[in-house]
């Protein structure tokens, strides 16, 4: 029997659309050892990386088990904003394949251990750079975004006792049209990463919160049912009543990645 750990290594599914958020999955043997944690300061690479395509109309996912590093079934698309922690309307001059050709990327990095985060962002910038010959570059531009702030009456969320320096970690299900979202040891820029993909405008933190929190979070997604008298309420709602926090509409300066070259990756 096998166990499935889910681990927050957020990435932006586009066959599923906007507001589609993907979880990677860790998975190991009920009797394995939990995998050592890759040395924090590790700025790993691919020791040997094979890349495949698949069904275009599956799921993404990942998955961390002994050495091996899996990224199955995900876009361009997806990886370049889990990659580079961005929104879609962050991402410039991406050609139509890029959002529709799905990929199995499997492979060994140079360093041992479990990745954190932003290592797992790491490998797949550099899979994409040195497989998909992707060359872009990022411009500063103005756009409609949501500010992440402290709600009156503050926080309502617990403190981690978590790793520091862990994974954090969500249980998201679905419905119908309501998500409920369990997360633990989620840092506000996780939150904002994961809140992207819900929403139509890139979130910024301005919420000023150091450290991992444990929350939950029940939302309809469709705000005009959200006024039925069993249904959760609107996701801008649910943030302030449930977790003491506010998105606010506003105009901000912000990065775009603007894609020069991106190409299908060569045989193996």
């Amino acid at each position: 029997m096998r166990r499935k750990i889910r681990v927050a290594v957020f990435a932006a599914s586009m066959g599923l659309g906007l507001g589609a958020l993907v979880s990677a999955a860790q998975e190991a043997s009920a009797g394995d050892m939990k995998p050592e944690v890759m040395t924090k300061d590790a700025d790993p690479d691919w020791e040997v990386v094979t890349i495949r395509p698949t069904d275009p109309n599956g799921h993404g996912g990942g998955a961390h088990s002994a050495r091996e590093v899996a990224v199955d079934g995900q876009t361009v698309q997806g990886m370049l904003l889990f990659g580079c922690g961005l929104h879609p309307r962050q991402l410039v001059n991406a050609p139509e394949w890029t959002a529709s050709e799905r990929w199995d990327v499997r492979g060994i990095p140079d360093v041992a251990g479990r990745p954190s985060l932003r290592q797992m962002q790491v490998l797949v910038c550099k899979v994409l750079q040195e497989r998909f010959g992707l060359v872009s570059h990022r411009e500063s531009r103005e756009m409609a975004v949501y500010a992440l702030s402290l709600a009156k009456g503050g926080p309502k969320l617990k403190k981690s006792a978590g790793d520091p320096n862990g994974l954090p970690s969500d249980n998201e299900q679905q419905n119908g049209g309501q998500m409920t979202v369990r997360a633990e040891n989620m840092s506000m820029g996780e939150l904002t990463l994961m809140m992207r993909f819900y929403l139509d405008r890139p979130v910024v933190d301005e919420t000023g919160l150091m450290g991992r929190y444990d929350f939950s979070l029940e939302w309809t997604k469709d705000e005009p049912q959200a006024s039925g008298p069993n249904a959760p309420p609107g996701i801008f709602t649910a943030i302030q009543e449930q977790i003491g926090l506010k998105l606010e509409p506003m105009k901000a300066t912000t990065d775009v990645l603007v894609i020069e070259k991106v190409e299908r990756p060569g045989p193996n």
